[in-house]
């Protein structure tokens, strides 16, 4: 069998991606320097709607964590641990989001699908970086209202500044290590049998799919990573709540029942939300043979999700809403609140 192939440099080094050629085909296939990303339509009139949408819930996703982390920095009501570690989520939330939707938007403007091998890689070790992130704040934040809870007489003690900027380090590192060990598992892959991604992004499943040697053990290595760093945050927001419900089942008020699960409720939606999608997304790309069905969940937890974050943490939280009450008034530069914030 004969291979064809073309070069690329990463980091000022020339290296050489090999494409097979089909089986089906007679002619000889070019070398692979870039990659097709498919998108969410082929259909010339709907690209302009979608592009519309889709920058319209972009900025709604920028605007609203910006605001939440504006409110959290400028309110010295809110310079707790919760609310340091929820700036951060909304940090991370704006970075994963940003890693995928503009490149889609600006294809569906230029009707242009092409992304080079050292921007795709780039793309999916950002996405890679920002989803492990996600995932790392969401158990932290778990630990801190099982410490606020359960300790609540030593949580100034517990969570004190130092340790808050350690967790915020630790998970940024080993979200860092995530997304290296995923590149560099894919710089293994020289060989592909297409360059067509179903996908508006560079998912690291979906490159798997294009490989044209086995990689069994890449891929398991991938789904191992997957489950390490999946399946240990959400084991310690589990375990977490388990020890939260215990003793607010103890509290002898519904009043003080309801108060304490309230500061828990937030936190527990974005978790069903993030981890419903991105688990739904997961299985689809490894087990479902729809390409759209997988586009569908993508969509879902890398769009929708840091979306509807700030809404669920304002929309709840009498602080936030008091905080931002304050911000809109120092806009303004006026005494008077703005009707529809609520003063707690």
């Amino acid at each position: 069998m004969k291979f064809f192939k073309g070069s690329s440099s990463n980091g000022g080094q020339e290296k050489t991606i090999l494409r097979c050629p089909s089986y089906t085909e007679p002619q000889n296939l070019t070398g692979v320097s870039e990659f097709l990303l498919l998108g969410l339509s082929e259909d010339p009139e709907l690209q302009p709607v979608l592009a519309g949408l889709f920058l319209s819930m972009y900025l709604v996703t920028v605007l609203g964590n910006l605001l939440i982390i504006l409110a959290v920095s400028s309110d010295s009501h809110l310079h707790t641990p919760m609310y340091f570690f929820l700036s951060n989520l909304s940090l991370a939330d704006i970075g994963f989001t940003s890693t995928t939707v503009p490149k889609m938007i600006v294809d569906m403007q230029t009707h242009s699908r092409v992304i080079s091998y050292e921007g795709c890689l780039t793309q999916m070790s950002f996405f890679v970086l920002f989803a492990c992130m996600d995932d790392m704040l969401l158990s932290v934040m778990a630990y801190d209202r099982f410490v606020a809870i359960c300790h609540p007489l030593h949580y100034r003690i517990i969570m004190n500044p130092r340790l808050c900027g350690f967790l915020i380090l630790l998970s940024f590192f080993i979200s860092l290590l995530d997304s290296q060990l995923h590149n560099l598992i894919m710089l293994q892959l020289t060989c592909f049998k297409d360059v067509d991604i179903s996908n508006f992004f560079c998912d690291p499943s979906q490159l798997l799919h294009l490989r044209c040697s086995d990689t069994f053990i890449n891929e398991m290595v991938i789904y191992f990573m997957g489950a390490i760093f999946g399946c240990l945050p959400i084991s310690g927001i589990l375990f977490s709540y388990y020890k939260i419900v215990s003793p607010i089942l103890r509290v002898p008020t519904s009043d003080g029942k309801y108060k304490a699960f309230s500061t828990c409720g937030s936190h527990l939606a974005v978790v069903c939300l993030f981890y419903g999608t991105g688990l739904v997304g997961y299985l689809s790309s490894a087990v479902l043979p729809s390409p759209r069905k997988s586009m569908v969940a993508s969509v879902m937890y890398t769009v929708v999700t840091p979306m509807l974050n700030p809404f669920i943490y304002s929309l709840r939280n009498k602080d936030i809403q008091s905080a931002l009450c304050r911000l809109h008034g120092r806009i303004i530069k006026s005494h008077h609140l703005h009707p529809f914030c609520y003063m707690g």
